[in-house]
């Protein structure tokens, strides 16, 4: 059984700002009442830029990842920050030699 799937290009598969913003505030617990009264503007407002109608500006879009906690560069494209790291943010930083405690 295969489930058709015409129409739909790879594209409209993937998240969009809209979808991002609403995930930035599920995992930060934050309302929507409660980020149109940090950006003041009216609760409308915001359910226009999470729903796709409108797309917020770049500023909002920052304001939006502050306080909400996330990378600006994710919520703005989707991209991770740390893709552009060869060892993928896990790189060492302790010195040569470190040798963690054992317990």
């Amino acid at each position: 059984m295969s489930i058709e799937t015409s129409g739909y290009s790879a594209a409209d598969l993937e998240p969009d700002l809209a979808d991002r913003m609403r995930k930035a505030l599920r995992l930060s617990g934050i309302g929507v009442q409660e980020m149109a009264d940090y950006l003041e503007v009216a609760r409308g407002t915001v359910g226009t830029w999470i729903n796709g109608r409108i797309t917020p500006s770049a500023q909002t879009v920052r304001l939006w990842a502050l306080r909400t906690g996330v990378p600006y560069e994710w919520l703005r494209d989707g991209k991770n920050p740390r893709q552009d790291d060869p060892d993928g943010g896990s790189r060492d930083v302790r010195p040569k030699g470190f040798e963690p405690p054992t317990f």
